[in-house]
């Protein structure tokens, strides 16, 4: 991804943090030939000193297929982003976009049936502590857990990770703030998300 030098995030634990908050991410390899993306929540941790991000596809899905241990892959997960108008300035200037995005390329491994299992136990509990009664993957029946046969499951250990974001950072105060108090008078939560990131990236 291409990240001019005043747009890099290179903060781990805000990195980490962004990685469990936005976990939808897309899965890209070349498959047939081509690049091929799938859409798939990842979840990441720490396992001694590496970084992991594990999940799973469809084995119907033909990247399934393509798949090899020790693939490299690169997965993409986005955060907040909106258009950003230049009638905002106190200056003739071009509109633009302001966004957050993470790339993180890595090794694949692909899990047994076993692991699978423990994969899905654990993107199962993390997204059901929500919930008013949490599903748990050891309660479901044998024969919902039949499923679990028609994924495949696999690991990615971290290789790079690229984080960008791009927050008006070359503005002065004056224009910066007048950004932030337009986008905060709107009901689009992608607009008052990067209000957010803003107030919080020049305080």
């Amino acid at each position: 991804m291409y990240i001019p030098d005043l747009y890099k995030n290179e903060n781990p634990k805000e990195i980490e943090q962004f990685l469990q908050e936005n976990a939808f991410a897309i899965l890209i390899n070349t498959t047939n030939d081509k690049p091929w993306g799938t859409h798939t929540p990842l979840f990441f941790e720490k396992v001694d000193d590496k970084l992991i991000l594990s999940g799973h596809i469809s084995r119907e899905n033909p990247q399934a297929e393509s798949l090899q241990n020790e693939e490299e892959v690169l997965a993409i997960f986005n955060g907040p982003h909106t258009y950003i108008s230049s009638s905002w300035y106190d200056h003739e200037n071009v509109p633009t976009w302001n966004y957050i995005a993470v790339h993180v390329y890595g090794k694949i491994r692909l899990l047994d049936y076993e692991e699978t299992i423990l994969s899905l136990k654990k993107l199962v509990d993390k997204f059901e502590k929500k919930q008013e009664n949490p599903l748990r993957v050891e309660n479901l029946s044998e024969k919902t857990m039949r499923q679990a046969k028609g994924i495949l499951a696999f690991e990615i250990t971290i290789t790079e990770i690229q984080a960008k974001k791009k927050l008006s950072q070359n503005r002065d105060d004056k224009n910066y703030k007048s950004i932030i108090s337009h986008l905060e008078k709107s009901n689009d939560n992608n607009d008052l998300e990067i209000a957010k990131e803003m107030q919080k990236n020049r305080q």
